[in-house]
């Protein structure tokens, strides 16, 4: 790889970080026809002496994350399709294999062949400890129960793909300078300058943050937390074994072996031999394997989670120590101090697993890093504080590809695509964070917590439970732990799911709820169920404060409000309009409610949840100079009274006539709530009637009580989001970042009836293209399952018979149309009422029939 090492005054896009990332970010801009692309690194090239340069290379594509597996299946093809410069392939496609201890682990691996027939990883099997002997013959299968087998997964050497990667970005004309650091990035006006390296000043437009463990301090010189944490985890290589004699591999004629050594030094030996026969892993003990010719190589997890500090981190430079590698801990190999995994020391569950490599000396050994964010999914996109600068950190060689491809879609195109299609990116943003996650203290102990639990088997619904917990409070938190609330972590927020106060509704309604034994009853409580009849018959009081709350503000916001908005918003001081926000592809970026509330104020209103700050940033990004969007969500307290009895309760604490005539459905008025001031909008995401009520937060305890002590004759009830997400879906409203979101348009989501193509929007011209039948690939779908007893989680696959035609979006059991309720998209022709079903769950097939929505009007 011939680098160039004079810098550049200028360039129109400066990729900061030369590893797997910074290298697929630059080869796919340019395959997209972008010119004047540099990258600079620290170190020698393109063995930098980051992650890329000590990582294994094992690649397991399938994941509960969407994003994941696919980011990783594109990776598979990509580095399939790379040579090194003798033209050997740079993928290993040996195949991938997890084994399972215990009947929990069993079961895990049979979620990951359903999540792999989801997301089209091909050819997902599970197989018998003798089959995991036959293709891995130095297993000890006594030790196992059975194995996951991928045919596809497989190697790829970070370096070696690094090389390809720079050398045709090199010839389409990008420029790499090693051995340069940045020290900053010069920013006026809000929009990116230049960059400022030890070796000069490179001018340019985008500026692409690619550095992983070393991002967050760029970040923090410009006042950017990004909540990006450096963590080690141990690898090591034995000594060669007997039982390999055979598969012993010279590497030192390969292209860049003598590159790699003089940063990698001896251990270039083994890390550039590929291995002969499928990867291992063996997530009850957090530990991965693979060959090295005849050596195995011993990745493990299982320790307590280190975490340096990213101010201390060493650089690249030339002739200094590997940057991302410390010190090998032989403590943390030859003791159990995983908090999980106490019983067991990694050498000797390694030994177990592999008894050739029992008592064996492991040559090579080091602590290698790598970055996590808060959920264990990349930090990407636009930084919306500044034009021009992007992100693209926390990822995994694995995944490095799809990132890539993605990122560089959404530079060059303004929206992320793999080759297939859009994809949806919200949990990915870099601008999903809050605040305080930002600090060094959240992103520390998260990025910490994110290592415990990687190969740990997580309950989707899993929260946070001792660990940086009671950041955000709503106004209501004291009144809900004195109803015993079970409360979950949501954005910082301290958000009820169900309150253990309500278990009295049992009693009443218990014989209308199934009882739940399987995966899908840990973390459900039967009370959700009761809180939800409770509402669909009485009168129920939900604190939504975390729901993102946006004032738009200016003598141009109608007009911007209406360029947002794919509804006619001519909207009258008062009136709430339902609408979506698309994105420049036609995707649904956003589904709102705006509200007039002035002749220049707009009040915009939207979930999205832990991700919902991506739609502030999106509103922002959008809006012009002469008008002001603000976040507004801490500043309101927010909650909605709902149920048959919704207007009795409000009619003993307002004298504001509630009849439908004086205060319609979607319309807002403002008055008192006893003492208290509120605007009220007449809506109600449970879909009875209701009033969503907003105070500033000072009063929202007050308002609270007042509601309370007005509903008690009517046995008001307060319900947690289990409730709220059973009641919403039986009445067919869709939930952003689950059954809606931008991988669809509006004729695919069935929500055109919010689209008025008489006015300009953004993303109408692809909304407009998407209105024609034939360009509908996919329609969105109600199922309910057969047996009115059953219930399962998103993410399993749609059949019918043997072939995955889709996964679910959503699903929750609808306690009022007494079935499980799930949301999906399908090709049209399975998307007609009456079609009969499969769907894959825990390894049982059960029927579903596909049903007019919505199921209760």
């Amino acid at each position: 790889m011939n680098a160039d090492d004079s810098l550049p005054a200028q360039a129109d896009t400066v990729i900061v970080g030369a590893g797997i990332v910074g290298c697929n970010v630059a080869y796919q801009l340019t395959e997209l026809g972008r010119d004047d692309v540099v990258v600079i690194d620290q170190g020698p090239l393109p063995t930098t002496g980051g992650s890329s340069s000590h990582a294994p290379g094992i690649m397991f594509q399938t994941s509960e994350s969407k994003i994941l597996s696919k980011f990783a299946s594109y990776s598979r093809q990509l580095y399939s399709a790379l040579e090194d410069s003798d033209g050997t392939q740079a993928y290993n496609e040996v195949g991938g294999i997890e084994v399972a201890r215990s009947d929990e682990r069993m079961e895990y691996l049979q979620r990951r062949v359903e999540w792999a027939k989801s997301w089209g990883i091909p050819d997902p099997e599970i197989l018998s400890p003798e089959k995991v002997g036959e293709k891995l013959p130095h297993v000890d299968t006594d030790v196992i129960q059975g194995g996951y087998y991928s045919p596809t997964d497989g190697q790829v050497s970070g370096v070696v793909a690094c090389a390809a990667l720079a050398r045709e970005a090199m010839d389409r004309g990008v420029k790499f300078i090693p051995h340069t650091r940045t020290h900053d990035v010069d920013i006026e006006g809000g929009q990116v300058q230049a960059v400022v390296t030890e070796n000069g000043t490179v001018e340019c437009n985008d500026v692409v943050i690619a550095t992983n463990i070393w991002a967050r301090q760029l970040g923090e010189k410009l006042d950017v937390h990004l909540p990006v944490t450096p963590v080690e985890h141990q690898y090591t290589m034995t000594e060669p074994l007997e039982e390999l004699a055979d598969n012993r591999i010279e590497v030192n004629d390969h292209p860049l072996y003598e590159n790699y050594k003089s940063v990698s030094g001896d251990k270039t030996d083994r890390l550039l031999a590929g291995p002969d026969r499928p990867i291992l892993r063996d997530q009850d003990n957090a530990m991965y394997f693979r060959t090295h010719g005849d050596s195995y190589g011993i990745g493990s997890y299982n320790h307590e989670p280190i975490v340096p500090d990213p101010q201390e981190l060493g650089g690249n430079e030339e002739d200094s120590e590997q940057g991302s590698v410390h010190e090998f801990t032989e403590y943390h190999m030859n003791n159990a101090t995983h908090p999980d995994r106490p019983d067991k020391a990694p050498r000797q569950a390694s030994d177990e697993l592999l008894p050739a490599t029992a008592e064996k000396e492991l040559e090579h050994k080091y602590n290698g890093m790598f970055s996590e964010s808060p959920n264990g999914l990349p930090v990407m996109g636009p930084v919306q504080q500044y034009d021009g600068l992007w992100t693209a950190a926390a990822i995994w060689v694995t995944h490095a590809g799809g990132a890539g491809k993605a990122l560089a879609e959404w530079m060059e195109n303004g929206v992320p695509r793999l080759s297939d299609g859009p994809i949806d990116l919200r949990n990915c943003n870099v601008n999903r964070f809050d605040e305080h996650e930002g600090s060094w203290d959240f992103a520390r102990d998260t990025g910490g917590e994110e290592y415990r639990i990687v190969y740990n088997i997580m309950h989707p619904k899993w929260v946070w439970t001792d660990h940086q917990r009671d950041i955000r409070r709503t106004p209501m938190y004291h009144s809900h732990k004195e109803l015993d609330a079970e409360l979950w972590a949501e954005a910082g927020w301290e958000e009820p799911h169900w309150f253990e106060s309500n278990a009295d509704l049992l009693a009443e309604y218990g014989d209308q709820i199934p009882d739940r034994d399987g995966w899908e009853s840990k973390y459900w409580s039967p009370i959700e169920g009761a809180e939800a009849l409770h509402v669909r018959n009485k009168v129920g009081l939900h604190d939504m404060t975390s729901f993102n709350k946006m004032e738009v503000v200016g003598a141009n916001a109608g007009g911007f409000i209406q360029r947002l908005c794919t509804n006619d918003m001519d909207l009258d001081v008062g009136d709430v309009r339902y609408t979506l926000i698309c994105n420049e592809a036609g995707g649904v970026r956003a589904d709102i409610t705006v509200t007039r509330v002035d002749d220049d104020r707009y009040l915009l209103l939207t979930t999205g949840r832990e991700v919902g700050n991506n739609h502030v940033a999106w509103v922002r990004e959008q809006s012009p100079d002469d008008v002001i969007v603000n976040d507004i969500t801490s500043s309101l307290a927010a909650m909605v009274c709902t149920g048959p009895h919704a207007r009795d309760v409000l009619s003993k604490v307002t004298d504001v006539d509630l009849s439908d005539d004086s205060f319609p459905f979607f319309t807002s008025q403002q008055f008192f709530i006893k003492n208290v001031p509120v605007t009220a909008l007449r809506v109600s995401y449970a879909g009875e009637l209701g009033w969503e009520l907003y105070t500033p937060s000072e009063y929202g305890e007050r308002l609270w009580e007042h509601l309370m002590d007005a509903g008690e004759e009517f046995d008001i009830r307060p319900y947690g989001n289990g409730a709220l997400n059973a009641l919403r879906i039986e009445k067919g409203f869709r939930l952003w970042g689950e059954d809606l979101h931008t991988e669809h348009n509006p004729y695919e989501t069935n929500l055109s009836w919010a689209v008025d193509l008489e006015t300009d929007f953004i993303g109408k011209d692809a909304v407009v293209a998407a209105a024609e039948d034939d360009n509908i690939d996919h329609k969105v779908a109600c199922l309910t399952l057969d047996d009115e007893d059953a219930t399962v989680l998103p993410h399993r696959p749609v059949l019918d018979g043997d072939e995955t035609i889709s996964y679910i979006h959503s699903a929750e059991y609808g306690y009022t149309v007494e079935a499980c309720v799930i949301y999906t998209y399908l090709p049209p022709e399975y998307a007609e009422p009456g079609t009969d079903l499969e769907i894959l769950y825990e390894g049982d097939c059960y029927d579903a029939t596909v049903r007019e929505e919505p199921l209760l009007n």
